[in-house]
């Protein structure tokens, strides 16, 4: 039976702790926010899942009550000593273990964690949203399944389905990613200037891009057909290879010469990346 919701930071003898703007805190007081966040990552009771950032635990509960083992990163200590007096009983059946660290340093293998062992579930700083994406993503080490709860905006940008940007393909190329559902800011204290959205990612994999060098050349590629906006992706593409040797690659992969970079598929985005890797740059 599920434990009924409570927010951490309320019950324990500790008084409740100033968020810190430097780590980009903002704590959720809802029950029903962990709980959609645990549906979009289908928790089942032998899953192992990864938080990143739990806070004071309301997340961290609810993962708890489905019954899956968790690996809790958290790099403020104030956060660390109410997570250890709170969840005794859970950290001495070895079903959570609380882990003092900055995930931005801290290596995957440390933590016994093999590729698509475990699943990343995380309420995550704004600021941290692209770093935290590339990490998992990109990593040797994948999660099977990444469910985030980030700025609405960005969820939107990533899971839109036309007008592609870096970012978008970026995951996309690792996984397919979905908008889940709004959560609005007043779930959260203190509450923030924009509301968030659940990001889900499924079928993560590095099928795509199985190499660090095709990753390499991939995103140089990318980087580069984005690189001025208004031009169309021939002509960004031409800084680094010969307009002729671009015309024909163009012309095998039916891709327009007018097409501008937001318009072309990851499917095109790949195979364009395998044929420039057949001709010389400039």
């Amino acid at each position: 039976m599920k434990k009924p919701f409570s927010p951490i930071h309320k019950v324990t003898k500790h008084q409740p702790f100033a968020p810190k703007k430097s780590l980009g805190q903002n704590f959720l007081t809802s029950a029903v926010v962990p709980r959609w966040m645990c549906e979009a990552g289908e928790i089942e009771e032998s899953d192992t899942i990864l938080e990143i950032g739990p806070g004071t635990g309301v997340l961290t509960r609810e993962i708890l009550a489905r019954g899956a083992s968790v690996i809790a990163v958290e790099t403020d200590n104030r956060a660390v000593e109410i997570l250890n007096e709170t969840f005794v009983q859970e950290i001495a059946s070895g079903k959570l273990r609380i882990v003092a660290d900055d995930i931005r340093t801290l290596q995957l293998d440390r933590l016994s964690l093999t590729n698509h062992s475990f699943k990343v579930i995380a309420n995550i700083p704004y600021y941290l949203s692209g770093f935290l994406l590339r990490i998992f993503l990109e990593n040797q080490i994948q999660p099977s399944t990444l469910v985030f709860l980030m700025q609405k905006e960005v969820v939107a940008r990533i899971a839109r389905e036309h007008k592609e940007s870096i970012l978008s393909l970026s995951v996309k190329a690792f996984g397919t990613p979905k908008y889940i559902k709004t959560v609005t800011s007043g779930h959260f204290s203190p509450t923030p200037k924009v509301d968030s959205a659940i990001l889900q990612i499924t079928d993560i994999s590095h099928d795509n891009l199985p190499t660090v060098e095709k990753q390499e050349l991939f995103f140089t590629i990318l980087h580069l057909g984005f690189g001025q906006k208004r031009k169309q992706l021939l002509a960004n593409l031409a800084h680094n290879y010969l307009r002729t040797d671009l015309e024909n690659v163009f012309q095998n992969l039916q891709i327009p010469l007018d097409a501008r970079a937001e318009t072309i598929t990851l499917s095109l985005w790949l195979s364009l990346t395998i044929e420039l890797s057949k001709i010389s740059a400039k």
